[in-house]
């Protein structure tokens, strides 16, 4: 529950408003950064809030038990804190975000609001909108194992145990022309160091090392040989232009199947999925003369 200080009260209570919002966010990169909807600059707790980042906030619900509460902030892409490549390339996502209430004729009369965590970001030509999420979506997180034909865990963790810094499963490239087949996800021809079997990089991922979206990752749609060249579909739509002579590090994708676990990287060992477990087919069949007999024995036998 939250208790405002005497002082606090006064000035809830005063027939004039003095309170202005103000944000603290905390990227997982631990970047700080403070924004206010105040006219000028507030400063505590060791964090400048500025004044020149356009930041509202739209009404944020909130309820009793473990519903998901939410609101939502618009920015405009201004400011020297807030960078539109930055949100393309998401150092804003999951971001934690604390809102206080302070009054801004003394930055010690404050009370924090709530915390929250960013979620979805939108962008449009000139601003972004940002979801807030309570505390209470961690619950909404799936925990523990989960019995699918797929594996569950992510390339190169420590379930799957893949060395991703091996030369295998990595090579640099560089930008040769855009693919004007597929502009809209950014689909490039690029030359690559060494040379993969088709689709080997999808589903992976691609940072770029240089260019106007230098330090961006994004995830690879598909790849496939052009000749000597590759062709590289990318899902997500850069903040920036690709050019010519942009270079970048790619690395290989999995689709999580036991047979791309054991021909592609050779870890069926740690492959965390059941691939024979009994599908919908299975379930949903029923006794037939002509099918297998159901007696509770094994299918792959």
């Amino acid at each position: 529950m939250r208790s405002p200080s005497t002082a606090m009260r006064e000035c809830l209570d005063a027939s004039a408003s003095t309170f202005c919002n103000c944000w603290r966010l905390a990227r997982k990169d631990g970047t700080i950064e403070g924004f206010t909807d105040h006219d000028r600059d507030l400063s505590f707790g060791g964090v400048t809030y500025r004044a020149a980042s356009g930041l509202t906030a739209t009404q944020i619900e909130a309820s009793v038990g473990l519903v998901v509460g939410s609101g939502e902030v618009v920015g405009a892409l201004q400011s020297d804190g807030l960078c539109e490549c930055d949100l393309a390339g998401g150092l804003y996502d999951g971001a934690g975000v604390e809102i206080w209430l302070v009054d801004w004729r003394d930055a010690d009369n404050r009370l924090l609001l709530d915390a929250t965590t960013i979620g979805e970001v939108t962008r449009s030509e000139f601003a972004f909108r940002a979801e807030l999420r309570s505390l209470a979506h961690l619950f909404d997180e799936t925990r523990g194992e989960s019995f699918q034909r797929g594996c569950s865990a992510d390339l190169g963790d420590a379930r799957c145990k893949v060395d991703l810094g091996a030369a295998s499963f990595h090579t640099t490239g560089v930008v040769l022309a855009l693919a004007h087949l597929a502009l809209a996800h950014g689909a490039i021809i690029a030359g690559l160091e060494s040379e993969f079997a088709d689709e080997f990089f999808t589903g992976g991922s691609l940072t770029f090392t240089s260019g106007a979206n230098a330090g961006a990752r994004v995830t690879v749609k598909s790849h496939r040989r052009s000749g000597e060249n590759a062709g590289i579909a990318l899902w997500s739509r850069l903040a920036g232009p690709v050019a010519s002579g942009d270079t970048f590090a790619i690395v290989a994708g999995c689709d999580k199947s036991a047979a791309s676990c054991e021909r592609k990287f050779s870890n069926i060992v740690n492959f965390r999925g059941f691939p024979h477990i009994p599908g919908n087919d299975v379930v949903m069949s029923y006794p037939s003369s002509l099918a297998p007999s159901m007696d509770g024995g094994s299918f792959f036998e």
